[in-house]
């Protein structure tokens, strides 16, 4: 027998785990839909109110700001989760998009959206990473 290290189970989900899986998809969806729809009504509300001095303004201009770039990180996750309830469906939901392989059930309760195994996403992350450093070598001033 070899010791080969094994990160992610070898095992398809069982029924039970497929639907506490779904569960929390669906928990982790209404609470981004409701997220949004309260930082909307704030901004409806903030639009109205009138601001001392410029200090106030560019204050909650910043918070706006940074608002909306947790709505949009929010809106790809939404995505993301939906994809994974629409593989539920389909019967395809804890398979690796790359491989093929099964993504292990702690990897799913962790992180529930997940479409790759743990070597895939390691893999992806790798290049990922070697694309930045080689494109700041070869290309260290990009204005000039």
């Amino acid at each position: 027998m070899t010791n080969t290290p094994r990160f992610e189970e070898q095992e398809p989900l069982s029924d039970a785990q497929i639907e506490e899986l779904r569960q929390i998809l669906i928990s982790r969806r209404d609470k981004i839909i409701r997220f949004e729809d309260e930082s909307i009504e704030a901004d409806r509300e903030g639009k109205e109110m009138a601001f001392p001095d410029e200090v106030d303004l560019a204050t909650a201009e910043w918070d706006r700001t940074v608002e909306h770039r947790m709505r949009g990180r929010e809106t790809a996750l939404l995505k993301k989760i939906e994809k994974a309830l629409v593989l539920l469906d389909e019967g395809n939901y804890g398979e690796c998009v790359s491989c093929g392989n099964y993504i292990g059930y702690k990897r799913l309760v962790a992180r529930p959206e997940a479409t790759l195994c743990i070597e895939c996403k390691e893999e992806q992350e790798r290049i990922e990473k070697n694309f930045q450093k080689a494109r700041r070598i070869d290309n260290p001033f990009p204005f000039k």
